[in-house]
């Protein structure tokens, strides 16, 4: 069965009269990175993509699905870009560590220019941390965590800057 027809037979919350069904907003979106969550909203879809939806009469945050989160906010283009876009961020992030594009520099450590940012990864103490710079010079951030290998950085700061560039698309619209 699919979620649409969860929403036509009223499963889980699509039943209950306590629930909002519209008015809802996406608050986030979220990779599971494999399908292992199920619909809040239809309490029976499969999901990988969690749309966090917020309702102002409602006190719980809600991690549906697409075809929910379309529904809820009565929006189904905005959910399909949302999760079209997270789906070609999971394929961006699969091929991200091993990027033919990934340079070492002078001190041997490895970098890659991209989006008007520059990565670069190093190796401090048996750990890896990373460094994300705006090739112009106005923005450096150097990741918090240690991590056990390169690999492990520079998906981070992948995440990192996948954050840094959907923010600053988001002020753009404004």
């Amino acid at each position: 069965m699919k979620e649409t027809e969860f929403i036509g037979k009223k499963y889980g919350k699509w039943s209950s009269p306590n629930v909002p069904h519209k008015g809802w907003t996406c608050i986030d979106i979220e990779d599971l990175e494999e399908v292992s969550g199920t619909c809040e909203m239809c309490e029976h879809q499969k999901i990988r993509y969690v749309h966090h939806m917020k309702h102002p009469k409602y006190e719980k945050i809600l991690g549906v699905g697409c075809v929910c989160a379309g529904k809820m906010e009565e929006d189904y283009l905005g959910a399909k870009l949302r999760d079209d876009f997270m789906r070609k961020r999971a394929s961006k992030r699969l091929r991200w560590v091993n990027n033919k594009r990934w340079k070492n520099s002078q001190r041997g450590n490895p970098y890659i220019k991209t989006d008007g940012y520059i990565v670069v990864m190093k190796k401090q103490e048996g750990y890896w941390s990373a460094l994300i710079r705006s090739e112009d010079k106005t923005f450096e951030k150097w990741s918090q965590r240690k991590y056990k290998s390169t690999s492990e950085a520079k998906l981070a700061a992948f995440d990192y800057l996948t954050k840094i560039l959907a923010e600053s698309s988001t002020k753009r619209c404004e």
